[in-house]
């Protein structure tokens, strides 16, 4: 059964536009993944900005425009990375990555990755999670810089808060199981970006 913690939506309305891309994570060594994680991140921000209403009147819309490219790519590119670097290889699941749009109240860009995780991973990855939903982000984010600076250290998740933090993003994942003999577990994290 699904586990689903934070802001995770599980149905998009059908007539939204999306996108939606696939990864081989192990085809290459992680190191010359970079390099292309950074490249889709930008053409999801590219792809995205298509669907923004264009005032040509408006002399503010150009700063709008490049603030809006600038959060998805950060978000885009810290998904995709996670999902990258946190992918159990030994279960050769593409990684999945990619965008929907939400027009309701205001316009958001909804940002994901899916990808499989370790059962050690799952343990420690829904530790964090917890522990960002009822900490306030800011002094979590503090707490993370310092143990970041521990040698030896393990801390993650500066990403997640800086997302909340600095570009107001409402974070959801979901667990699954999607496969039983051999366990294959994946995590989607998604990131809801107010525009």
């Amino acid at each position: 059964m699904p586990q689903i913690f934070g802001d995770f939506i599980e149905q998009f309305p059908p007539e939204h536009d999306s996108l939606e891309l696939t990864f081989t994570p192990d085809s290459r060594p992680i190191k010359q993944r970079w390099r292309n994680n950074r490249l889709s991140a930008y053409f999801l921000a590219d792809y995205f900005s298509n669907f923004l209403p264009i005032d040509e009147d408006d002399p503010t819309h150009a700063r709008q425009l490049k603030e809006a490219q600038a959060a998805v790519v950060f978000v885009a590119n810290e998904l995709l990375e996670n999902a990258m670097k946190f992918n159990d290889a030994t279960t050769h699941f593409k990684v999945k990555f990619g965008i929907h749009f939400l027009e309701e109240e205001q316009i958001a860009a909804v940002l994901f990755a899916t990808n499989s995780v370790s059962a050690a991973g799952v343990d420690k990855f829904q530790a964090f999670i917890q522990e960002l939903l009822v900490s306030d982000p800011n002094d979590l984010y503090i707490q993370q810089v310092e143990k970041s600076a521990e040698e030896n250290s393990e801390a993650s998740g500066l990403g997640f808060l800086t997302m909340i933090n600095d570009y107001s993003a409402r974070l959801g994942w979901k667990f699954d199981v999607v496969q039983e003999q051999p366990n294959i577990t994946t995590v989607t994290a998604m990131a809801l970006l107010p525009i």
